[in-house]
């Protein structure tokens, strides 16, 4: 009988417990780190001295909104490109450039026939309505959003703002796009061309900009119900307190 090699074994004992530390080891690392972006801090400006935290919460939100219209006007002139060329422009860049500088100069817009705020947001959704679209919804659509914020884009100590109105804003945001996503012109085509959902294609990145837009009202709103409260409150707690807090003689 030939001899027992002893050899195999020394090998297979160590693999056996060996390879329970090896699984574990693989399952303990996750998924492959994906970088996405980092958290944007604007450059502090001297203005920022003048502000509460309010006042720069409502400043902040107030850009990323005119923000998001504007990647809504680029993302609406691409998919109705027939809108810009109504304008006159030499491009659609130049056509998103003049639609800024109204909003920015708060300059009115022609076709709107000097209506603002959410009449001027009526007649760009209008089916008779023949102008150019993209640029009365979102000249009238940012005109409202100022308008229901005092008029203004920048906010200090002294500015005040109304829940209800930041509130109905962000309400008129809805109702707007379910009019641009459900009215149709007189040939029975959609006012404009936005989200589509087909078997070849999903595209909601409109629905999705608008919903930032209409989150940022409605926490706005939120936070300036809550300031007022918390007021009231602060000043209930103060009276409470306040046989609590005075210093005791000790001799």
């Amino acid at each position: 009988m030939p001899p027992r090699r002893p050899v195999l074994h020394f090998f297979l004992r160590p693999s056996c417990a060996v390879l329970p530390l090896l699984l574990a080891a693989c399952s303990t690392q996750g998924p492959a780190t994906v970088h996405r972006g980092e958290a944007q801090v604007a450059p502090m400006t001297s203005g920022e001295i003048a502000q509460s935290d309010l006042n720069r919460m409502a400043t902040l939100g107030m850009r990323d909104n005119l923000d998001s219209l504007y990647r809504l006007l680029d993302k609406l002139y691409r998919r109705n490109p027939a809108e810009w060329r109504k304008t006159g422009s030499a491009s659609r860049e130049a056509a998103i450039q003049g639609v800024r500088s109204a909003i920015e100069n708060r300059t009115p817009w022609p076709e709107l026939q000097g209506k603002r705020d959410i009449a001027a947001l009526s007649l760009a959704l209008s089916p008779e309505f023949r102008g150019d679209r993209v640029a009365a919804f979102v000249v009238a659509s940012a005109d409202m959003l100022i308008t229901a914020h005092n008029g203004k884009t920048t906010f200090y100590l002294l500015d005040g703002l109304d829940a209800q109105h930041i509130y109905n804003a962000a309400r008129n945001v809805e109702s707007a796009v379910w009019l641009l996503a459900t009215r149709r012109n007189a040939a029975g085509q959609p006012l404009l061309l936005a989200d589509e959902i087909s078997e070849r294609e999903r595209n909601l990145s409109f629905e999705r900009e608008f919903g930032k837009i209409v989150g940022r009202l409605d926490l706005l709103s939120g936070v300036l119900t809550e300031k007022y409260r918390r007021a009231v409150i602060t000043y209930v707690q103060n009276l409470a307190g306040a046989s609590f807090l005075q210093f005791l003689p000790v001799r």
